[in-house]
């Protein structure tokens, strides 16, 4: 599979409605991935989640977070992203 350019992968998470799974570290380490809705802002993944899910427990302890984006119809393609996580409490932020 060829790598996509930036702009690709912009294309890419911006069309349709897709659903990412994100991974986020768990208290002891290991990996908690859960489905979540997204939407690109510039350059930002803007994801909604409680204060007290596992995954904003998670986040709020440790920001480091990885999603994965796929296509499951041909060709298939697939993005991955890695980053630190920004919480914001702020509504009108989103």
């Amino acid at each position: 599979m060829t790598a996509m350019t930036s702009e690709e992968v912009r294309s890419f998470l911006s069309s349709g409605t897709r659903t990412g799974k994100l991974a986020t570290v768990r208290s002891d380490g290991s990996a908690h991935v859960a489905p979540v809705w997204f939407l690109l802002d510039g350059d930002t993944i803007v994801f909604t989640t409680g204060a007290d899910t596992l995954k904003g427990r998670n986040l709020r302890r440790d920001p480091r977070t990885s999603m994965c984006v796929d296509d499951e119809r041909p060709p298939y393609a697939f993005v991955v992203i890695r980053g630190t996580a920004t919480l914001t409490h702020d509504g009108d932020e989103v």
